[in-house]
């Protein structure tokens, strides 16, 4: 071989093994992300001693469990989507304010999660959650609680599943804690150097959806948020056609609703109590 040859042939190899590698990397990381975004925290594993437990079937046979607090008849009903790092029992707590104020909540739990980790494959999918939320509202509507009742609820990764059960005509009314715009959008702040949006199967594509919600909508967001940036809210508020923005000065990911946030529920239910039907 001559001397002319041998830089051409390792670099040849040296590509190939380039190539391997960002292949295993990236076979590595579709498959490792799915726990990143469902830790599925087995929390509440026992079923809640508070409210009313509901095991429902979806449509492609899961088993889904929520649990129900009744509120005075004819009375707005949330249902409530949780954020990724927590299960149903460990919002119980949000749910006593709201029933203090006069709502009936529905706390909704998501396949792999506390009661649903192990009688539901892993990971979940977000397929997945929207059957298992399209369960629950199903569940209500049998029993004559219909969208015009409804105020969907969702807190951080909830808050895809409740703008798209807003798509379907689900609810009177929308409420967004620390929403996104999208997974893809969130994940490209922590990942550098992977084609994110290649692959991740999860979308979640908020800000896409969002000229299709047509009821009234109501977005909490905080400055200080350091895992969905305050800049997602606005820009989301802005694509929905009937929001309203609440700006929490110094507010985190997870604590709008503690100290002085505790007025935000007074908000939260004149919005909802206002736009029910």
């Amino acid at each position: 071989m001559s001397r002319a040859a041998r830089p051409i042939r390792w670099l040849a190899r040296a590509g190939v093994s380039i190539v391997l590698a960002g292949c295993a990397l990236i076979v590595a990381a579709r498959l490792y992300y799915p726990r990143l975004l469902y830790p599925a925290p087995r929390s509440d594993a026992l079923a809640p001693a508070e409210g009313r437990l509901l095991t429902l079937t979806s449509r492609d046979g899961v088993p889904v469990h929520a649990t129900e607090f009744l509120g005075p008849k004819d009375a707005p009903v949330v249902v409530y989507f949780h954020g990724n790092g927590v299960a149903m029992g460990d919002v119980l707590w949000m749910a006593r304010e709201f029933g203090q104020r006069g709502l009936g909540v529905v706390l909704a739990e998501y396949r792999g999660y506390g009661l649903s980790a192990d009688s539901t494959p892993w990971p979940p999918s977000e397929a997945g959650l929207y059957e298992d939320a399209e369960a629950v509202l199903a569940a209500l509507a049998s029993r004559g609680i219909g969208s015009d009742h409804i105020a969907l609820f969702g807190e951080s990764l909830g808050s895809g599943v409740a703008v798209e059960m807003a798509t379907r005509g689900h609810a009177a009314s929308l409420v967004l804690v620390t929403p996104y715009t999208s997974i893809p959008d969130v994940a490209s702040r922590f990942v550098f150097g992977l084609p994110v949006r290649m692959l991740m199967r999860e979308r979640f594509d908020s800000l896409a959806k969002a000229p299709r919600v047509v009821v009234p909508a109501l977005l909490l967001h905080g400055t200080e948020d350091g895992v969905v940036p305050y800049a997602m809210g606005v820009r989301l508020a802005k694509a929905l056609p009937h929001a309203r923005l609440i700006t929490v000065r110094g507010g985190h990911h997870n604590d709008l609703f503690l100290g002085e946030g505790w007025q935000l529920f007074d908000e939260v239910v004149s919005f909802i109590v206002d736009k029910a039907r």
